[in-house]
């Protein structure tokens, strides 16, 4: 009987997986809160906010000018409180002045 020898099985080695290099996370920088802010206007023993302002400008454009509230897309008021009036352009074209 003849003796055959084992089949010998070569392995190969497999490479160590490489580890991809860690990402490094840049945190980002952190944004500084913008300081609250409110103007006043005063004069002739008067006082009006910007807000008080723009929803009387608001009132003009609905009552004054029948429109529509949707149609409102921009307000643009200046005070001239020696005329003691404020002009306004609605949308960049309508422009008036109301008492204060």
């Amino acid at each position: 009987m003849a003796v055959k020898k084992a089949a010998t099985k070569t392995v190969a080695k497999k490479a160590p997986a490489k580890k991809a290099p860690a990402k490094k996370t840049v945190a980002a920088p952190k944004k500084v809160a913008e300081p609250k802010s409110a103007i006043t206007y005063q004069f002739a023993d008067k006082e009006y906010d910007e807000a008080s302002l723009v929803k009387i400008a608001k009132d003009v454009w609905k009552y004054d000018l029948n429109g529509k509230a949707a149609d409102l897309k921009s307000i643009k008021l200046f005070v001239k409180p020696e005329e003691s009036k404020v002009y306004y352009v609605f949308n960049g074209d309508v422009d008036g002045a109301f008492d204060i």
